[in-house]
């Protein structure tokens, strides 16, 4: 039976590896930070079901919403999260969104070319949340 582990790579390849329990995401203190102005403090959960190999997001009523496809989730409402699928947290005016994209990669990826990887629509570095099996 494969485990999948699910990362956030940053487009020069750098691996962030989710564990599989609630991280909180935000500017401070959580397990997931993110340097952006257009983020609250504790902006959002992504949690994890073990049952279903799945994540869920939830945004925690923050300013600028949580988005999922380009479409803001409900707060506090847990959205089941699907391969392929773009996650954003906020949204700074002056560097524009910086999308998390929900994707596979395949074991041994070599880093900065792992699909996924690179810059968004905007030309702003982004990340990708990949899923690496072991």
């Amino acid at each position: 039976m494969s485990v999948t582990s699910w990362f956030l790579v940053s487009s020069g390849g750098t691996r962030h590896r989710l564990p599989r329990e609630l991280i909180f995401v935000g500017r401070d203190e959580c397990e997931l930070m993110l340097q952006s102005r257009s983020v609250d403090k504790q902006h959002a959960v992504i949690n994890y079901d073990q049952d279903r190999d799945e994540h869920w997001v939830k945004d925690l009523g923050s300013l600028n919403g949580t988005f999922v496809n380009d479409v803001r989730i409900p707060d506090q409402k847990y959205v089941t999260l699907k391969l392929h699928d773009v996650i954003r947290f906020g949204y700074d005016i002056l560097s524009g969104p910086c999308p998390l994209l929900l994707a596979q990669v395949a074991l041994g990826c070599p880093g900065p070319g792992c699909p996924g990887s690179g810059r968004g629509p905007s030309g702003h570095s982004c990340s990708v949340l990949t899923a690496h099996g072991h």
